[in-house]
């Protein structure tokens, strides 16, 4: 049975947000709407695939036995929600380029 006690959906969210946050550093948005749309879809990617993606991490750099649960948890869901955010950007930047060309 999964924990689905409040430590859980904590851990999920800060390392989500954070990734978010994060990734601002790298690409920012161009507008209001672009921003709210990548860091929700950062938020929604980071709150279910954080824990697996965290095991994964842990699993292939063979640093799980080292880690918390907790820590698994916290950087899994950072690392998707930085990964979500940052793909997202780049696809919209593409796509709006592209339009562009097309409508000419």
């Amino acid at each position: 049975m999964a924990d689905f006690s409040g430590g859980f959906w904590v851990e999920r969210t800060i390392g989500a947000s954070a990734g978010a946050a994060v990734s601002l550093v790298y690409m920012l948005p161009a507008d209001r709407r672009e921003a709210a749309c990548r860091f929700l879809a950062g938020l929604v990617s980071g709150l279910v695939f954080g824990g697996p993606a965290g095991v994964l991490m842990a699993g292939k750099l063979g640093i799980a036995a080292h880690l918390s649960a907790s820590e698994i948890m916290l950087s899994g869901a950072a690392a998707v929600s930085l990964t979500a955010w940052w793909a997202l950007g780049v696809l919209a930047r593409v796509a709006r380029r592209w339009g562009r060309k097309n409508s000419v």
